[in-house]
């Protein structure tokens, strides 16, 4: 359940960014040899003892309907703390969780609690504190907590948290210590945008969401968890569908306008599509962090084409739930928190192209809209 994203381990080898959905959306899963590069290994714990075998997805699946972790019951002593205080270690019930999840997906990494490096956390918990009044406002009723595991398969996990009534009414954030961190800000942006472009000889892409000042771990983590956060923020509004819920389930009706602005579901096919498909023909190519698709050739082409859509970065264009936590992160960090974002390609060692920011153009101005009175500040 919830979605999930893959970062890189500590011998750089590259994991996908999926929805997380029990078999649902492009599920590839990829065993990551983490080494514990924050977390003490002597102290971490074991996976905990679970009521299913590793091979046995069914019962995983059974256990994960309607698990403790998902009731807003189990959270109320953590939403009930000052924000800054619901940032932790995972308590066992998460672990137990993420451990029925991976065998549910058929993930082979077994998720364990973790003891954190105070370096690391404190890194994690200066990020946070500078993360705008505007979004913690936000946060208050529905982040339920930020917490940590090791061996997740991942850097971070987002699930939505329900009420009696089944609807959707909080989040929480889970990341792994142990991978997250290994890189600066430029550098992680940097390998990010280079993951969807397989390598050709004179074509390079740098990225640069940090000054010379700020180029640090710190930062990093600050914009992953500005993309993880809009995914708790997300929940009960209409700013795309749940990720749960597959195309063809979706109401004829539905009426996310924020969705609406880029996004048009192709039912037959069971997917989702945009506008702008047939005069951007590397969309559907777009594969971030596993198996690039594209050639290195083909990245200005390819940004000329999203320059022409209403997509804010190359990631928005995957699918409907990142575009929004794509959009979401790129306005607090470049407008609210005035911080540089630039990809720069260069072809056989002259700059062939610059893409930045869309906020002061008119394609972005519908989104810019949304958020504008979602965060309640002035346009």
């Amino acid at each position: 359940m919830g979605v999930r994203m893959f970062v890189i381990c500590d011998v750089f080898t590259p994991i996908p960014t999926f929805p997380h959905q029990g078999g649902r959306g492009l599920v590839e899963a990829i065993f990551c040899l983490a080494l514990a590069m924050f977390v003490s290994p002597a102290l971490a714990q074991m996976p905990p003892k679970l009521a299913c075998a590793y091979s046995d997805k069914a019962c995983a699946q059974k256990a994960l309907d309607h698990h403790a972790v998902t009731r807003i019951a189990f959270w109320e002593k953590s939403l009930a703390k000052p924000l800054e205080q619901r940032i932790g270690a995972a308590p066992r019930e998460i672990v137990e969780y993420l451990n029925y999840d991976n065998i549910a997906n058929g993930y082979p990494e077994r998720p364990r609690a973790a003891t954190l490096n105070a370096d690391f956390l404190r890194d994690v918990r200066s990020a946070f504190a500078e993360i705008p009044p505007e979004v913690k406002r936000l946060l208050v009723s529905r982040l339920a907590g930020i917490v940590f595991v090791e061996n997740l398969g991942g850097s971070g996990y987002t699930d939505w948290i329900f009420n009696p009534d089944e609807n959707a009414v909080a989040g929480y954030i889970v990341l792994d210590a142990s991978v997250l961190g290994k890189r600066n800000a430029n550098a992680w942006a940097t390998w990010k945008e280079n993951t969807p472009f397989a390598a050709r000889p004179g074509f390079k892409l740098t990225a640069e969401i940090e000054s010379p000042k700020g180029n640090n771990r710190k930062n990093a983590i600050q914009y992953i968890l500005l993309h993880e956060l809009a995914h708790v923020l997300a929940v009960s509004e209409n700013f795309h569908p749940y990720w749960n819920t597959e195309p063809k389930d979706l109401p004829p009706t539905e009426n996310d306008p924020f969705f609406l602005l880029s996004w048009t579901i192709d039912r037959a096919d069971n997917r989702y599509a945009t506008p702008f498909d047939a005069s951007f023909p590397q969309r559907k190519d777009i594969v971030y962090y596993f198996g690039a698709k594209l050639a290195a050739d083909q990245m200005v082409a390819t940004y000329d084409n999203l320059e022409r859509t209403n997509l804010v970065t190359l990631y928005s264009a995957t699918r409907p739930g990142d575009d929004f936590a794509e959009a979401f992160a790129s306005y607090v960090h470049t407008v609210l928190m005035r911080k540089p974002w630039e990809i720069r390609i260069y072809a056989n060692g002259k700059q062939a192209k610059v893409y930045g920011p869309c906020w002061s153009e008119a394609r972005c101005a519908g989104k810019k809209k949304i958020l504008e009175r979602f965060l309640g500040v002035a346009g």
